[in-house]
């Protein structure tokens, strides 16, 4: 696309009952969900002080017990009488936006809601050890008094360790570490037939480790994981850079933020994230981990962007198109979460006077909503209007198409602000779901080495621009052309996300070798959904299903068509 075009000039749309329900939808936020949901997270966090009183010894007692009791419930299972195998969790309780209609086909459940506490902080071996169900709010509130932190820490609180690891984590220091299922050590996972296993890259499990990622828990259960852990500091250095011009322009200017020319390793931060505002105006910001002495010298600003009356970050972020760049110290914990207050930006739609003073001042403390009371409370009309008139999507493409990218969102969506996070994707010794251009080790592009391809995750989260002046928009057909576009572009898309591939599309964009292999050889077909099917938008019936996991993947999915 050589020159930037214009978005699509589209029909004024009739408005329906629906979209006042929507419009006036705050008001149930306010007096419905937020309450409940301060003391949800209340109770959570109760019960996080409660486990970490606990000794690792006993901690461990527990999970041991709570896994034989998940190979007693596997082992109860009729494979003839009873349905697939899946958590017992509630749909609407998993964070992502599409929606888990596989569960509405007969299933077998199994309960793992016991599985949500940090089994133990290894110093020597700089390895966490947790259960699934930890999320990023509670394990940065173990690590951090410790100077210690995951390599990769997901933004977004109530985001859990297992969904990171079968689906998708990012953040910004994955441009060093990669995503966040690059920084597992091991995996322990109650396979099909009971047996519980751990897998590491170098032991007899390696395929299974390798398979894990990307696989939304349809090759086994996983129940704890080993992860990388890093020494940090009490504070982010954080620098705040405007970048003005065409939106290739911008995608330059992000690159040089993280990625230096000359290939300097003391000029790549420790953190990195850019914000594009308009289809002219960008921020680009750049952390890097400072003492707490160097934070507090004269002159420095420290800014506790975690403060429930705070401007919300990106925002604040926003105010160097303005002034111009600046730099800021941010504590470390409240820097990882600074999207969590408001959802990046989601929270301007759901309470469009949720970034005033004066609410922010006087109920500021009850942000963020819960999402999963949020799904809980939409109703069948409203999810189905926000499938058709909003994007909650992310691109993850190579870090050389990015301005491709955001001409193309421009186009087709014009959704802004829009979200830039880059990372690592490795080669590694199996060809996984996600993989990296062949050859691209020759072509020594801006941000790649050797060993690994650099992209960026293009994180496209609101109502386009379309549907804010009340124009037409085909949500449904716009994601389809999105993840044509992804597939022609060896690019992908993550699966907590509304998807309208089809079987054959879906395989075009992942491959499908290893995975298939994993299925194959620890028994999760017949047994466990297979991805594509759990992926899959809209409802699945019991028939549909069935047949589905008794025929084996043709190879020809994996083709290019």
């Amino acid at each position: 696309m050589a020159d930037l075009q214009e978005p699509l000039v589209r029909p004024k749309r009739k408005k329906v009952l629906v979209d006042y329900l929507v419009k006036f939808r705050w008001i149930l936020v306010i007096f419905v969900v937020l309450p409940i949901s301060a003391l949800i997270y209340f109770n959570i966090y109760l019960g996080d002080v409660w486990s970490a009183m606990k000794s690792e010894k006993r901690r461990q007692k527990e999970h041991d017990d709570n896994v034989q009791k998940v190979v007693k419930r596997l082992k109860q299972r009729n494979p003839k009488k009873d349905g697939l195998v899946c958590t017992a969790r509630k749909p609407w309780i998993a964070v992502g936006m599409r929606n888990v209609d596989y569960k509405r086909a007969r299933h077998f459940e199994v309960d793992l809601s016991a599985f949500r506490n940090i089994l133990e902080i290894d110093r020597e071996r700089m390895v966490a050890k947790v259960e699934p169900l930890v999320n990023m709010g509670q394990i940065t509130r173990a690590t951090c008094p410790m100077n210690l932190a995951l390599a990769v820490v997901a933004e977004l609180d109530d985001l859990t360790v297992g969904g990171l690891i079968n689906g998708y984590g990012i953040e910004g220091s994955s441009h060093l570490y990669g995503l966040f299922s690059d920084t597992v050590v091991a995996v322990e996972v109650v396979l099909a037939d009971g047996r519980v296993v751990r897998a590491t890259k170098d032991n007899e499990y390696s395929d299974l480790f390798y398979g894990i990622p990307w696989s939304q828990g349809t090759l086994g259960f996983l129940v704890s994981a080993e992860i990388k852990l890093i020494p940090i500091k009490e504070y982010m250095r954080l620098t705040y850079t405007p970048v003005k011009g065409s939106l290739k322009e911008i995608a330059q200017g992000y690159c040089d933020s993280f990625a230096p020319r000359d290939g300097d390793p003391a000029k790549v931060p420790d953190f990195v994230e850019g914000m594009v505002y308009t289809e002219n105006e960008g921020v680009m910001m750049t952390g890097v981990y400072a003492s707490k002495e160097e934070a507090k010298k004269k002159g420095n600003k420290i800014n506790c962007v975690g403060w429930w009356f705070k401007p919300w970050f990106y925002q604040h972020a926003q105010t160097a198109l303005k002034k111009g760049e600046f730099v800021e110290y941010i504590p470390t914990r409240e820097y990882y979460h600074r999207h969590t207050r408001c959802l990046y930006w989601e929270g301007k739609l759901i309470l469009p006077f949720g970034d005033q003073f004066w609410f922010r001042f006087l109920l500021g403390w009850l942000m963020p909503p819960k999402v999963s009371l949020l799904k809980a409370t939409q109703g069948e009309s409203i999810r189905n209007y926000y499938h058709d008139n909003h994007v909650i999507q992310d691109m993850l493409v190579p870090l050389y198409k990015v301005g491709d990218a955001l001409e193309f969102v421009h186009k087709e969506m014009e959704v802004y602000p829009l979200w830039l996070c880059p990372h690592r994707l490795y080669k590694l010794p199996v060809k996984t779901m996600v993989y990296p251009e062949p050859g691209f080790e020759h072509h020594h592009r801006q941000g790649d080495t050797s060993y690994a391809q650099m992209f960026t995750d293009v994180g496209v989260y609101y109502a386009p621009g379309a549907v804010l002046r009340g124009e037409e928009f085909n949500g449904a057909l716009a994601v389809h052309r999105l993840e044509q576009w992804l597939i022609e572009n060896h690019s992908y898309q993550p699966q907590y996300a509304v998807s309208e591939l089809n079987e054959k599309d879906f395989w075009r964009m992942f491959d499908a070798s290893h995975y298939e292999h994993c299925r194959q050889k620890y028994g999760a077909v017949g047994t466990f959904m297979s991805v594509y099917y759990k992926s899959k938008k809209g409802r699945k019936t019991e028939k549909e299903v069935q047949e589905a996991e008794a025929a084996i993947l043709e190879p020809a999915y994996a083709d290019e068509a």
